[in-house]
């Protein structure tokens, strides 16, 4: 996409303003920066991190690792529902077969 299709959007992470260009739209952008301030937030007072760049890579870490279960589960389910899938693919399979079996001795 251009340049201008996308929102300017200002947003503050961990007290510092950043001037963020987004093509998801203001109120995306916003929530997302708000997530990631919350999360800096959270790592620079629950583990003394009195750095801030060092809190910012430890929450980038703990939403990476979010991130990467939120995967992993989607993909198991979507394992499982492709073997689901299979299952009954395979059961209508057979009764077609049993059906068209059937309508070959009736004539």
């Amino acid at each position: 996409m251009s340049d201008t299709s996308r929102t300017a959007v200002r947003v503050t992470i961990f007290g510092e303003e950043y001037a963020l260009r987004s093509e998801t739209g203001e109120d995306y952008t916003r929530a997302c920066a708000e997530h990631v301030d919350e999360r800096v937030n959270s790592v620079h007072v629950s583990g003394h991190v009195a750095e801030p760049h060092k809190a910012a890579i430890l929450a980038a870490m703990q939403i990476t690792d979010e991130l990467f279960q939120a995967r992993a589960a989607r993909d198991d389910q979507v394992e499982l529902v492709h073997g689901r899938l299979s299952d009954l693919r395979e059961r209508v399979e057979d009764a077609l077969n049993r059906g068209a079996a059937q309508a070959d001795l009736g004539s």
